[in-house]
């Protein structure tokens, strides 16, 4: 899928129709990462702390890897304050995103109920984690079962989301971040 078609893209161009001037963005992650790679590649990267908004979803490759949800947890934490920092200090100024639901789709039906079961643990720290440190999550778990009844929200290869699914991620997005970014004018 092209880039331009992912949440990020689109929760910026979302931002710019609002009237929300954008000057980058910046997206660290890869596909295929688990939140050890994140951090790395964090690390490799080397971004000045100086931005009004970050966004986080990590941590489906753990649970996919089978990683101890332990290590997601105290990965994730070193994360958010990463975030934080980048976010110019602020944790109001950073989104943590539940981890979607590949369960549903076509790759992930065979295991669906351990899928579910496991993201639903992944996802009750990362909330927890988020509240616990003054910032904002946003579900688009639930948003995600709505693959398995609509299959034009995943991609060709039967387990990514596609520019539909994401622009319904960016919908549930959107409206905080617009705050976030509205607040600091």
């Amino acid at each position: 899928m092209d880039q331009k078609l992912t949440f990020p893209f689109q929760l910026i161009d979302g931002l710019k129709t609002t009237g929300i001037p954008i000057d980058e963005i910046k997206v660290l992650a890869k596909t295929g990462w688990t939140t050890g790679d994140l951090l790395k590649g964090i690390q490799s990267a080397k971004p000045k702390p100086d931005y009004d908004l970050v966004t986080l979803l990590t941590g489906v490759n753990n649970q996919y890897r089978g990683y101890a949800i332990e290590e997601y947890n105290a990965e994730l934490q070193i994360l958010i304050n990463q975030s934080i920092k980048l976010a110019k200090g602020n944790p109001k100024h950073v989104i943590v995103i539940s981890i979607p639901d590949y369960g549903v789709t076509p790759f992930g039906m065979e295991m669906a109920k351990k899928i579910d079961s496991d993201l639903r643990l992944f996802n009750q720290i990362n909330k927890e984690l988020a509240h616990k440190n003054g910032l904002h999550w946003v579900d688009v778990f639930e948003i995600s079962k709505l693959a398995s009844i609509k299959t034009e929200l995943i991609c060709n290869d039967k387990l990514h989301p596609s520019a539909e699914m994401y622009s319904l991620w960016v919908d549930a997005i959107l409206p905080v971040s617009k705050s976030i970014l509205e607040a600091e004018k």
